[in-house]
């Protein structure tokens, strides 16, 4: 059985030589590969060797981390191919983080090199420079160039395994700082297969099928899980720079997608659109992704004509869940069953299992013999985090869910903490950090609001020291907006008399508005201000 990301690409590389592998629609506003960009799997083959004598030109190999800060471009996941051949752990960077998160991610991960598009390279830079540390960077357009010389010497000179780190994905936990996930290759290998072979709708066909998917490639979903279902097939991956309503249908049509990937925000963004002659031309036959509303779903399959198969996934456990096979149960948040290689298990607080049709926490494991086959290696330098999300043997989701007497998994509500606000998982507990720094703040709660655009925004409920006023918001909107990535920054902000604690002095979101009035009532209103650049 292959183990190895490189292993897989040699493989499929020589077997699907001629097939096409990795697309870029054209557009001619983007400051890379304007015109579009496809290569073969072959062609790929000889850019990623290219890569990978550079890397071991320079003296990088097994043991080394290299963060890669090159937003959607193809380059991101041939560079992450070479990585793994060389037993590189790929390090992907937001491309909309601040200074201080890149900071954060080079001191945490003890990258030995940063890898940047040029117009990002002023961000490494002021990462770099806050994060204390001297990490070589070299820009980056179409190929990797000369490297500089590794400052350390390989920690080992074993061969690649399926145990070797691949990649160190950064995902927000509800404890505060992001944490960094670390993933093997047989975890990534075993990713890719898993969702290959979940059958029913989802059908991958070498040299047939092509998923475009605009999602970002320094998340799970886009750069490892289809990533490598993509290569385990034969097929093709389409890369767009990011989800645009307007050239969704067009883009489709141009590249001849037979599949796509989704979020929730995607399918009302298309829906709201008027009728369109590119939306007649499309040859999608599946769609797979999260966060549809029931009430939308069908009337979406009826206009477009495919399927949206809604899953299940997390960067720690992605042998996902799919409500793939008919009957499918659109008008609810179904997700799928478990199978052979995915155990669940509906618990309460305590950890007990809860009775079929009673909502708990989601929690997975591959089989009793072996839990932790098939799921992430753990939290870097985080062991006990690691331990207590899996106590009991049994890998905590921290979803809740209903499991019905025909095994059927319903998601109910988000993880404790995290809001879901276009697709990005934010941590409250990062932001409430943030604020609580300002000076003028005394105590702060970051809750998640629904937003009939984004799912759900930001909303912070400040306490402070002294009288409030619109300035002094705007002030606090500034602060944090200049410290973390655009989408954390909080979109409403009320001021409030008195944030509740517990005797423990816990904030006690619950009861932060008691029965009266709505969350945003008497807010300010920052959601228009939430912009990159």
């Amino acid at each position: 059985m292959v183990e190895t990301i490189g292993a897989l690409f040699d493989a499929r590389s020589k077997a699907f030589s001629q097939h096409s592998f990795l697309h870029v629609p054209a557009n001619a506003a983007r400051d890379y590969h304007p015109g579009g960009y496809l290569c073969s799997y072959g062609e790929a083959a000889q850019i990623v060797a290219a890569m990978e004598a550079k890397l071991s030109a320079a003296g990088y190999g097994h043991g080394h981390r290299i963060a890669v800060l090159l937003e959607n471009r193809p380059e991101m996941l041939l560079v992450k191919l070479a990585l793994a051949k060389r037993g590189i752990s790929w390090v992907p960077v937001n491309p909309d983080y601040r200074p201080a998160e890149v900071a954060y991610l080079l001191q945490d991960s003890a990258a030995d090199l940063a890898v940047v598009a040029p117009g990002l390279a002023e961000l490494m830079a002021k990462g770099i420079a806050e994060s204390g540390l001297e990490v070589p960077t070299v820009e980056m357009t179409e190929s990797l160039p000369d490297l500089p010389k590794a400052r350390r010497p390989e920690p080992t000179d074993q061969p690649v395994s399926g145990a070797t780190e691949a990649s160190l994905i950064y995902t927000s936990g509800t404890t505060g700082r992001p944490k960094g996930c670390i993933m093997s290759h047989a975890y990534e290998v075993e990713m890719g297969q898993w969702y290959a072979s979940r059958g029913g709708l989802i059908q991958f066909e070498a040299g047939v099928t092509k998923v475009y998917c605009p999602l970002p490639l320094f998340h799970v979903n886009a750069a490892i899980l289809l990533f490598m279902a993509v290569i385990e097939t034969g097929s093709a991956h389409i890369i767009p720079e990011r989800f645009r309503a307007s050239a969704w249908w067009r883009e489709l049509a141009e590249t001849d997608a037979t599949a796509a990937h989704y979020l929730g925000i995607i399918i009302p963004a298309l829906m709201n659109r008027d009728p369109e002659e590119w939306e007649q031309k499309h040859q999608v036959k599946w769609a797979v992704g999260a966060g549809v509303e029931p009430t939308l779903h069908g009337p979406f399959e009826e206009r477009f004509g495919f399927p949206l198969i809604e899953v299940w996934g997390m960067s720690e456990m992605c042998r996902m869940l799919a409500d793939c096979h008919e009957p499918r149960r659109i008008d609810t948040r179904a997700m799928g069953r478990p199978q052979p290689g995915l155990d669940i298990r509906v618990v309460d607080e305590n950890d007990v299992e809860v009775p079929r049709g009673v909502p708990g926490e989601m929690t997975l494991r591959h089989s009793a013999e072996t839990p932790r086959r098939g799921t992430f290696s753990g939290y870097l330098n985080l062991p006990e985090a690691t331990e207590e999300a899996w106590r009991g043997g049994w890998f905590h989701t921290g979803d809740t869910v209903v499991m019905d007497n025909s095994d059927m998994v319903t998601f109910v509500d988000r993880k404790k903490n995290i809001i879901r606000r276009s697709g990005e998982n934010i941590a409250a507990a990062e932001i409430e950090a943030c604020l609580q720094d300002h000076p003028k703040v005394d105590r702060v709660a970051v809750i998640a609001v629904a937003d009939t655009m984004r799912d759900e925004e930001v909303m912070a409920c400040i306490q402070v020291f002294g009288g409030t006023s619109d300035t002094l918001a705007q002030e606090l909107f500034d602060w944090s907006f200049e410290r973390l990535a655009y989408f954390k920054a909080p979109g409403w902000i009320r001021f409030m008399d008195c944030i509740p604690v517990t005797g423990t002095q816990k904030v006690q979101k619950h009861s932060l508005f008691g029965e009266q009035g709505t969350e945003t009532d008497g807010a300010l209103d920052f959601r228009s201000r939430k912009k990159r650049g």
